[in-house]
């Protein structure tokens, strides 16, 4: 088929215009100082994907000295001339890209850098950071109103960096929107053990110093790494199922006062793989340091860390994380329900498992405990804002909303759908409509009104 004249000039214009609407979108450009976290406007970085860190640290615990060389490998999302990093108060010296030396600027938190020449869309390209000082913990209502992040104890440092404190220890994009896999090598003085994560790689000895390496090969998004150091005593081996062990210790504790953690971590880590899917990482384990200070306790990928001996409920909820927040990571931070909620509901079905009360006798005395008129009722669990993201209502109302979910459709399709959730997400970011979405295609049922009810609206349902 012929065209006139006139269509012949019209699509003529009509190519122009899109090859200018193309070229204008792979001009080469800065990349973002943030993805657009409403909570963290400016954590992780536009861009760039990051797919392997390299972190060279040096510890000293006299003086609290940090020394720190982190090399980035990653992918340019569109053609660069400058990116940013995330780095929170520690000091630059040198920053190069692909080997050549990079000009850089500070602004806050961010570092932009610009290298001697365009990074090409679609191109790896290597960014190594030379810095160093004296790391300091945030603080603030955020976490509980504990300090988080990297923490001086007596005998060395306790790592725990959610939501947004990865970025005071190492360079990098700080955002769990953009996972990459590890290397994390340790310098401490010897006689002390630093514990990371994934798989122990080598340690040995140079001069008065050890250096230690861990290999995460796993993606693993930035607040979730460690680089814990003290005394500690190492227990490894297998779990019944055969998942490599490594459970590390402060002797300053006493390990069996409470619970023994290498025994409940290897059973609760085959019982979950056997609930939720297979297990997401090469060795599972635990930390468990004297640091009474942060009162808390962290999923780290693949060895929650706890700031104390905790009780066997606690392990049981950050090994539940290490599906759903570590494997299945957040999106954004807002969906944080998704991984508090989600290990709560896990604290439930070990109680159900081990005949002490079930999973709907949870749901009740948690929904009594708590009058209309509470706070816990006005915190809206899908959107519970920044300094009350990990208020009780995320973690206890979001269990609350799976044990309604549960009733809704069935044990057959609930159980269904939470390896299915693991297995579709695995090592990936999900939001909360993906969760509803999937809830709806293995039930084959509508639940809006469920989901709006329990995790959309504030105030306490009728039941």
């Amino acid at each position: 088929m012929a065209l006139s004249r006139s269509a012949r000039l019209g699509t003529l214009a009509a190519t122009a215009a899109s090859f200018l609407v193309i070229a204008a979108s792979s001009a080469p450009s800065p990349g973002a100082d943030g993805i657009g976290d409403s909570y963290f406007p400016q954590l992780g970085n536009g861009g760039f994907d990051a797919r392997h860190y390299a972190l060279d640290v040096a510890y000293d615990p006299g003086s609290g000295r940090l020394d720190g060389r982190t090399t980035i490998r990653a992918r340019a999302t569109h053609s660069l001339t400058s990116f940013d990093l995330d780095l929170q108060k520690l000091d630059v010296t040198r920053i190069e890209v692909n080997g050549r030396r990079a000009a850089f600027t500070r602004a806050g938190d961010e570092i932009r850098i610009t290298p001697r020449g365009v990074l090409p869309r679609g191109g790896d390209f290597t960014v190594t950071v030379t810095y160093g000082g004296v790391p300091e913990p945030l603080g603030g209502p955020i976490v509980f109103g504990s300090q988080y992040g990297w923490m001086k104890t007596a005998d060395g440092v306790f790592v725990a960096c959610e939501p947004n404190a990865a970025s005071t220890w190492f360079p990098s994009s700080d955002h769990p929107a953009d996972k990459a896999t590890y290397d994390i090598r340790i310098n401490t003085p010897k006689g002390l053990t630093a514990v990371s994560n994934g798989r122990l790689v080598s340690t040995h000895d140079k001069g008065g110093r050890t250096v230690t390496h861990w290999r995460e090969s796993r993606p693993m998004a930035t607040y979730l790494a460690t680089a814990t150091i003290g005394r500690f005593d190492v227990r490894t081996g297998m779990t019944p199922s055969g998942i490599p062990i490594y459970v590390a210790i402060d002797p300053s504790l006493e390990s069996g006062e409470n619970v023994d953690v290498y025994a409940v971590t290897a059973e609760a880590t085959d019982y979950w793989s056997q609930i939720f899917g297979p297990y997401p990482f090469e060795e599972t384990g635990a930390i468990v340091d004297d640091m009474p200070e942060a009162g808390f306790s962290l999923e780290v990928q693949s060895k929650p860390a706890y700031s104390a001996v905790r009780n066997e409920t606690t392990i049981v909820h950050e090994l539940a994380h290490q599906w759903f927040g570590d494997s299945v990571s957040v999106e954004r931070w807002k969906d944080i329900w998704l991984n508090e909620g989600f290990a709560t509901y896990a604290q439930w079905l070990w109680a159900e498992h081990k005949g002490t009360r079930s999973a709907h006798d949870s749901f009740l005395a948690a929904y009594n405990a708590r009058p209309a008129e509470s706070a816990f009722w006005q915190i809206q669990v899908a959107d519970p804002q920044r300094d009350t993201m990990f208020a009780s209502a995320v973690y206890q109302r979001g269990a609350m909303a799976l044990q309604a979910l549960r009733e809704r459709i069935g044990d057959t399709a609930f159980f269904r759908l939470l390896p299915a959730w693991t297995k579709l997400h695995r090592y990936g970011n999900a939001n909360t409509g993906d969760f509803v979405r999937l809830a709806e295609r293995v039930s084959g049922q509508q639940l809006d009104d469920l989901f709006r009810t329990w995790i959309y609206s504030t105030g306490k349902p009728v039941l």
